[in-house]
């Protein structure tokens, strides 16, 4: 175990060996005051990580540790009460560097703070390997924390070290305090990066903080105030979320940027190699890869048949099998035969064709779009940009779908939005491939989903990893599928095909759509990949009104299609979620002709 102590003279690191260890790290707390006798002094390691200095004017002495020991000397620790503490002593005060939410932004780059605030998102336990090691992981979880001071929380990515029995056990609606958080920031990077992590240093409280000693902070006085107004206002307490896959940090806006900030011998990964490299996943184990080739299928899945696509295709993608240029043709066959009245006449597409009524249903939930700079704006009716109209040579006229001949208006409301686009290279190459990899299916593990304090243990326990002890459940155990989704926009299945034509890829794409998708993801949609120009008009009063899920739906398909026969650069986040289980979700597309 290891301590850092200060007097007067300066800071110094102690190491507890042994049996003390047990014995006392239960009953040591950051404030406390103690006593040491018969210790022993030694050289500091030299490859010793050196701890952040608590307050810059205090001397922090590295070439030197104290050592307790239970023995060769016997090492003597006392806690001395603080009505004991005598001003003699001159002992340094013990000064907690509050941040607010609002005061984050103009905050420097690997500085230094403590926040408090309430959890708003809790997202899952997930595992990267450390530096140089194959076996050794850390464990870590995104999490939101609101003060009340912004509309924006603080993002902090909060990792497992010595207080697992917190880590393991938080969850939204919880007030939560750390100290010791480093500021990661980037402003020159689209959209901004910023956001804090843990350090060896930090202390996390969840409960017990009535009578310490931040509590007499100004600025935890007023997180106070607010979270008791909150408590009884709809506000940001009650819009919570739990889970799911979450896309941070986001990647800079080109691949030449993106490539700069990795330290790998190889930046790209081989088609022909990515099932080995998600097969390599260890447990829960998270990791982000670039492959090469060609965007030829895009299909959309509305999120109320989105677990239905999962279940009917489970057997087919968790068979681990690849599949031929035979399991194409039938593949293609059974589309054909299900979907024959749905093609449009003479263009040999697979495009399903239904009505999306734009103008004639209510909007009865506000969507809302961030933008690369983080600002929030509803997304207006793009009544010309997303639907399909005329015959291009990428997306085929669909109009005979859902014309009407009641009037202009009531035709143009009813023309339909195509929910898929092939294009005439997939037709012409997919039944030679050599290997054809599904990893597009959408588990109920990945969506986040809204928090119920009714069943926080079930979700806890949903979220976290395997336990290393089975607890039995307690009554009418839940499905996690009960749980609202708080994804609107559903999800998108992807084809990429090789740059040789010879292995392709499914995967999926999960947008971000509503005011719940902010608060659990700051990326950019696929829209914002391509600079397609319809995402982020300018708000006005005329452009109240917001688009139908559907119609956002093809504006993005209607993008895709613009990108036909073009070669980019994809960026996926892989994730094993056990049980021959793996995501694979595209994150970025990059061109590589827009490098710089």
């Amino acid at each position: 175990t290891s301590l850092e102590v200060a007097d007067s003279s300066g800071t110094v690191s102690v190491i507890m060996w042994n049996t003390l260890c047990p014995e006392w790290y239960k009953s040591l707390h950051v404030g406390l005051v103690l006593l040491l006798q018969d210790y022993s002094v030694k050289k500091s390691y030299p490859f010793r990580m050196q701890p952040l200095p608590v307050d810059p004017q205090i001397k922090l002495i590295s070439t030197m540790e104290i050592c307790l020991n239970i023995r060769d000397p016997p090492t003597n620790i006392i806690i001395i009460p603080e009505n004991q503490v005598k001003p003699e002593w001159r002992l340094p005060k013990l000064n907690h560097r509050f941040v607010m939410r609002s005061e984050l932004d103009k905050m420097p780059n690997n500085s230094i703070c403590d926040v408090i605030g309430v959890l708003v998102f809790v997202g899952r336990v997930q595992r990267s390997k450390k530096k140089d090691s194959h076996e050794d992981f850390w464990s870590y979880r995104w999490i939101h924390i609101a003060d009340g001071t912004s509309e924006q929380p603080f993002i902090v990515e909060l990792f497992s070290t010595s207080q697992p029995e917190i880590f393991e056990h938080i969850y939204p609606m919880t007030y939560f305090m750390c100290t010791q958080l480093k500021v990661v920031k980037n402003d020159a990077q689209v959209p901004k990066l910023l956001y804090l992590t843990t350090t060896n240093e930090s202390h996390t409280f969840i409960t017990g903080h009535k009578g310490q000693p931040y509590t007499n902070d100004a600025k935890v006085k007023n997180f106070i105030q607010w979270i008791k107004k909150a408590k009884n206002d709809s506000g940001e307490v009650k819009n919570t979320v739990m889970g799911g896959y979450y896309p941070y940090p986001p990647v800079p806006e080109t691949f030449l940027k993106y490539s700069s900030s990795l330290k790998v011998e190889s930046l790209l990964t081989a088609l022909r190699e990515v099932k080995v490299e998600i097969e390599d996943l260890q447990y829960r184990e998270q990791k982000r890869i670039a492959i090469q080739g060609i965007i030829t299928v895009i299909k959309y899945v509305p999120h109320s048949s989105a677990t239905e696509s999962a279940s009917a295709s489970q057997t087919l993608r968790n068979a681990n099998q690849p599949s031929t240029s035979e399991a194409a043709r039938k593949e293609s066959q059974s589309q054909e035969k299900d979907g024959k009245r749905h093609h449009d006449d003479g263009s040999g597409s697979s495009q399903c064709c239904r009505s999306a009524h734009a103008s004639s249903s209510p909007v009865t939930k506000k969507k809302i779009m961030q933008t690369p700079s983080g600002k929030q704006i509803p997304v207006p009716q793009p009544e010309t940009s997303s639907q399909i109209k005329g015959s291009t040579p990428s997306m085929p006229s669909s109009s005979h779908c859902g014309e009407n001949s009641s009037g202009a208006l009531v035709a143009r409301a009813r023309k339909t939005i195509s929910d898929k686009w092939e294009s005439q290279l997939w037709k012409e190459k997919k039944f030679g491939l050599i290997d054809h990899l599904h990893y597009s299916q959408v588990y109920p593990e990945s969506i986040p989903r809204k928090f119920s304090f009714e069943h926080r243990h079930f979700l806890s326990r949903q979220f976290n990893s395997q336990p290393a002890k089975y607890i039995p459940p307690e009554g009418r155990v839940p499905k996690l599928d009960n749980f609202k989704s708080v994804r609107s926009l559903g999800h998108f299945e992807l084809t990429i095909l090789g740059l040789n034509h010879e292995i392709a890829i499914d995967v999926a794409f999960l947008p971000m759509y509503s005011l719940q998708d902010i608060q659990t993801s700051q990326v950019d949609t696929l829209l914002t990949c391509m600079n397609y120009s319809c995402v982020y008009p300018q708000a006005s009063a005329a452009t109240e009104k917001v688009t139908s899920s559907r119609v956002l739906a093809g504006d993005i398909i209607k993008a895709v299609a613009k990108m036909d026969r073009s070669h980019v650069i994809c960026i996926l986040d892989i994730c094993s979620l056990g049980n021959n289980k793996a995501e694979v979700y595209l994150h970025k597309i990059y061109k590589p002709n827009k490098t710089s």
